[in-house]
């Protein structure tokens, strides 16, 4: 149960993009603040700073602590007022048992601080496990965006190749996202650029990013190149294009790499993270 012992003021907050209604209520039931603010840390501490001087410990509670609420949280956080927080679906249940129906930012902050207040046991307390959590959802919400435009730009490339040159895309489709392979396109963008490379160039680039691949795929390039003697028309605009789409789709894959690793460091870190991360 929520320790609510030596609280002064509940202060429930609807939270918002722009601006949060916040629902101040004495352990007694008297109304302490009922109004809007801006979503801006001097706003909140303006607000936190007011009612501490007046009631003493302040409780700061939202119906979702990440996201929007993640301001006022960490304001609070930081200015020594205990946070919580009342899951969404408690709060539903709740609000079914306070009259009226319609649904308003002043009605559902009077309901998390009057819930606070009156049943402190539906309270839940954020700790470092949610802070992790939350960036977690933040990261892996980034890691899809990131997903999403790796698999537009591999599909344009597969689209130009496979339109130039069928016999190179066959090659290289399959290791598309390889970093030797991206490499290659983004020095070489059309099959006459990579033929003239040479094979001993093409194996100097390739080797520190496939040591064990790097030949077989130099000879498996140059036999590709070998089944097409016809220039294609719109070639010569691809080699302009391929070059910035592998640009593209090597620094988005690096990027979801950091997000991998950071990702890790977080579980590592989390208390489940023997239960998470068992095989």
């Amino acid at each position: 149960m929520f320790d609510t012992e030596d609280v002064g003021v509940f202060l429930g907050l609807d939270v918002g993009k722009t601006t949060h209604h916040g629902h101040g209520l004495t352990p007694a039931g008297k109304k302490a603040f009922d109004k809007q603010l801006p979503n801006t840390e001097p706003k909140l501490r303006e607000l936190f700073a007011k009612l501490q001087a007046k009631h003493g410990t302040v409780l700061v509670v939202v119906d979702q602590p990440a996201s929007i609420g993640a301001l006022p949280l960490a304001v609070a956080k930081d200015m020594g007022c205990p946070i919580a927080y009342l899951p969404g679906l408690t709060m539903r249940r709740i609000a079914d048992l306070y009259p009226g129906e319609a649904k308003t930012d002043a009605r559902d902050a009077f309901i998390i601080t009057d819930a606070s207040r009156a049943m402190p046991h539906t309270l839940r307390a954020i700790d470092s496990e949610d802070e992790t959590i939350a960036e977690l959802e933040m990261i892996v919400g980034f890691d899809d965006d990131l997903a999403r435009e790796a698999t537009r730009v591999a599909n344009r490339l597969h689209g130009l190749l496979t339109q130039i040159h069928p016999s190179l895309e066959r090659v290289l489709g399959p290791r598309l996202q390889h970093p030797a392979v991206l490499a290659l396109l983004e020095r070489f963008g059309s099959p006459a650029q990579i033929r003239k490379a040479g094979r001993r160039r093409l194996v100097t680039l390739l080797r520190p990013k496939a040591p064990r691949m790097a030949e077989r795929l130099v000879e498996d390039i140059f036999t590709a190149l070998d089944e097409q003697s016809v220039v294609v028309p719109g070639t010569d605009a691809a080699a302009l294009i391929v070059p910035s789409l592998a640009g593209s789709l090597a620094a988005v894959l690096d990027q979801r790499k950091l997000l991998a690793g950071r990702i890790e460091e977080l579980l590592d870190d989390h208390p489940l993270s023997k239960v998470l991360t068992r095989s």
